[in-house]
């Protein structure tokens, strides 16, 4: 079958993957209402394209960071990728570099910093999740900083994980010829059975439930990486995260996989954007799985998007050429969306592209 979309992707990797892991890597929290939301979502937000403008040229590339980028997308940190593929993240790492773009690698990766670094050229982030014991992110971070990576995205949405009833029906483990490597010095590496989710277990006996806003400053003390924040829904606290110097927010719900009922990210977005009064980039995570999906975040502000369980799914399928697939069919959308809107360069993109239902009038443009 050839493949024309990510989504294809996934359905072929729940034929291919054990029903443990896909159901790990498919999963949302509770009644997974949000899972659901989080593309849906994208469904009520429509077009006003622009005509006859000349699109014989598109230019889609970005910097993000004060790093080019080939496109406005890029790989969130999806943990345990060895589960899905035997290169697991030394595929992502290669793939995302081919494509020009920035791989987030996972805390709970199953290859460490120094590992995915060894892959070659790349821009990395590295996704932070801060444990009770403060020298071991000590030790992670500066690990991080010493293999290359140029930013720290620090996950808070988790202070406890979210109930995914898959992993809990599942007794959910990581299978044991695989560790978290990051941590696998430390004896930290492995997740035990239980008689719940093994994943929920690590995260209660290790990350800190106590995490507030004065360890961000913290942890620019121990770095100067500059720090992303990842998991804002709400305007309050894009205002505060601004307020302690973050040096970029991501939009997220965690891929809907904490708190069920929280709105699809594209819902929250504009809310976020405006509170930040253009003084950081504004990112989003969670639902992507179209070009025209990308076009309608950067349209209602986001400077860019992550893209989490699309690279999984075809990292599942076809490794490393499933991944560059993945990234190449976003591109070829968005570049089309892009070209059918009358955009020639993201900057191009505007509010006025877009209607949502939460729009009061339809919106006429004095400009041409």
């Amino acid at each position: 079958m050839e493949i024309t979309n990510v989504m294809e992707y996934e359905k072929l990797a729940k034929e291919k993957l054990p029903k443990m892991i896909y159901d790990y890597y498919a999963s949302g929290a509770e009644d997974q209402w949000t899972l659901k939301e989080n593309r849906d979502a994208f469904s009520r937000i429509l077009f006003r394209p622009r005509i006859l403008v000349d699109v014989s040229k598109i230019d889609m590339t970005a910097t993000v960071l004060g790093f080019n980028v080939s496109m406005p997308i890029m790989v969130a940190p999806t943990a345990m990728q060895k589960m899905a593929h035997p290169d697991g993240e030394y595929a992502t790492a290669r793939a995302s570099a081919a494509a020009g773009t920035i791989m987030t690698l996972s805390s709970w990766a199953t290859s460490s910093v120094e590992e995915v670094a060894s892959t070659g050229p790349g821009v990395r982030f590295f996704q932070l999740y801060v444990y009770k014991d403060r020298n071991i992110v000590t030790q992670l971070v500066k690990r991080a900083e010493k293999a290359g990576f140029k930013a720290i995205v620090l996950t808070v949405d988790t202070p406890r994980l979210g109930r995914r009833e898959s992993d809990i029906k599942n007794r959910f483990v990581l299978p044991s010829n695989l560790t978290l490597k990051n941590f696998a010095g430390l004896n930290l590496g492995k997740l035990d059975k239980t008689d719940d989710s093994g994943l929920a277990s690590y995260v209660a006996g290790q990350v800190d439930r106590s995490l507030s806003w004065k360890d961000v400053k913290w942890l620019q003390t121990i770095t100067t990486l500059p720090i992303i924040v990842k998991g804002v829904l709400t305007a309050e606290d894009a205002r505060i995260a601004v307020q302690h110097g973050v040096a970029g927010i991501i939009v997220s719900n965690h891929g809907a996989r904490q708190l069920d009922y929280a709105p699809a990210t594209i819902m929250a977005l504009e809310e976020v954007v405006k509170a930040t009064e253009n003084r950081v980039p504004v990112f989003l995570d969670g639902g992507i799985r179209r070009g025209t999906d990308v076009f309608k975040a950067l349209a209602l502000g986001a400077s860019g998007v992550f893209i989490g369980r699309p690279v999984v799914f075809s990292l599942a399928v076809d490794g490393e050429a499933g991944v560059r697939k993945t990234l190449q069919m976003l591109h070829d959308e968005l570049e089309l969306t892009m070209a059918l809107s009358g955009c020639r360069s993201l900057a191009e993109i505007t509010r006025n592209h877009v209607m949502t239902p939460w729009d009061p009038v339809p919106r006429v443009s004095s400009k041409l």
